[in-house]
């Protein structure tokens, strides 16, 4: 096991850290143009929150390769909580700290021309097809300045390519572990579901570091063409010491589907956009998503549909439970472009909080440019409510068992809805854990 770092990130050592992963020309040349930018552009600036003083943006940077893993039994039980170990899935990735450690792929997926991979297999085998997508129509790397710094830096993810007219019923999981408590986990992955496809693509996040300070800059890029459909899944669960940027991005086509199934429970300050543009004429979007704080943590959550083609439909379901000093913060922003008529909007924030010091922030923002829409948002910040608790304990239940069933019947509308059930049952666990 080796690990590869060096300061300060200048021009030289992202030339030669791309030498040593193999890259193509291309992807040197984008990683150098992006460190160039990084100092010119701004920080990303989320409502209500100041992330300048988070560390973002020192840290130590490299690739450490992970033993490889034979068998599934080899990992600790934590890990194998996110799937039936009876019942292993037949698609799955495993990447630990920065290599690829596990890798199962059926030969019916790789019969049908379907690329499941990490994303360093797919610059090396696939080049010209991760050129086609990487940071190009969803993501750019000007965004910010940490999307330049994340385009620079990039040493892990993973690329899935569903062809034209392909279904794949069996959701393709990919677990991301970073072991090493000391390098920045910079993650690019990249799903395109071209004309007539489906795809159902479940993530999960872990880290060890409790105490030890590091950094998460993750960008996602998802592409549903003409009538495709993708379920996108993920549980997040990077430990304490994590600090994260998380920036998932959506672009859907003619009557495509892009639905997002988001279990948001770091234990460390994040901020989160999880964005979706309907572009497309009848294209779909739900954007479900839970999230637990816990500790002295800070959340900052914005999840966005922009509508431009006619007929499109925006669902924005986002619950939030606080305990502790944490706090959060939930923007929904439903927006209906000039030229989107027939659009429906809808969203709906809410946030428990289950402690004196815990702070919540619903804000639901309608952004509406066609008279001939339908849009509509609901949002509440509250505590728990007396009476329920009152009402349980008075037929036999102690307090937190109480509390236990007030929490989950308050989570229940966003994790009932969730499409994939994999994904249903992991939120579930983590919510005990982080609640109790």
């Amino acid at each position: 096991m080796t690990v590869e770092t060096k300061l300060p990130y200048n021009k030289e050592y992202i030339e030669e850290f791309s030498t040593t992963r193999k890259e193509p020309e291309w992807m040197k040349s984008l990683r150098v143009v992006a460190l160039e930018q990084v100092e010119e552009l701004e920080m990303p600036k989320p409502d209500k929150t100041k992330i300048n003083r988070w560390n973002l943006t020192e840290f130590k940077h490299g690739f450490q390769s992970g033993d490889k893993i034979s068998s599934i039994s080899e990992l600790p039980t934590k890990l194998k909580d996110y799937f039936d170990e009876e019942n292993i899935p037949e698609n799955l990735l495993i990447q630990r700290n920065n290599s690829l450690a596990y890798a199962t792929v059926s030969e019916k997926l790789k019969d049908q021309g379907v690329i499941f991979t990490d994303i360093f297999t797919a610059l090396e085998n696939h080049s010209d097809l991760v050129e086609k997508y990487f940071m190009k129509d969803v993501v750019h790397v000007d965004q910010n300045r940490l999307t330049a710094l994340h385009a620079a830096l990039v040493n892990g993810g993973a690329f899935i390519y569903v062809p034209k007219n392909v279904e794949i019923e069996e959701p393709l999981q990919v677990i991301f572990w970073q072991e090493n408590a000391e390098l920045a986990l910079f993650n690019h992955v990249i799903v395109v579901a071209e004309e007539n496809s489906k795809v159902t693509f479940v993530e999960n996040y872990i880290s060890d570091n409790e105490e030890e300070e590091l950094v998460a800059n993750i960008v996602e890029e998802v592409i549903a063409y003409d009538n495709a459909k993708v379920s996108f899944g993920a549980v997040d669960q990077l430990a304490a010491g994590t600090t994260s940027y998380v920036n998932r991005r959506g672009v859907a086509y003619e009557n495509a589907t892009i639905d997002w199934a988001l279990g948001q429970m770091n234990d460390g300050n994040t901020v989160s956009e999880n964005i979706t543009h309907l572009v497309g004429n009848g294209a779909t979007s739900n954007a479900n998503a839970v999230s637990v704080g816990r500790g002295k943590q800070t959340q900052n959550f914005t999840a966005r549909i922009v509508q431009h083609g006619k007929a499109t439909d925006g669902f924005i379901l986002q619950r939030g439970v606080m305990r502790d000093s944490a706090s959060t913060i939930f923007n929904a922003i439903g927006q209906i472009e000039h030229g989107g008529t027939k659009g429906n909007s809808v969203q709906e924030s809410r946030v428990l909080m289950l402690s004196p010091k815990a702070r919540g922030d619903a804000n639901p923002i309608l952004l509406i440019e066609e008279d001939d829409v339908t849009a509509g948002h609901a949002a509440s910040v509250g505590r728990v409510d007396p009476v329920q608790m009152y009402y349980l304990m008075s037929r036999g239940l102690s307090k937190d068992e109480a509390e236990r069933l007030v929490i989950h019947g308050f989570l229940a509308p966003v994790v009932n809805e969730l499409p994939i059930e994999s994904v249903k049952k992991q939120l579930k666990q983590v919510i005990e854990r982080k609640v109790y």
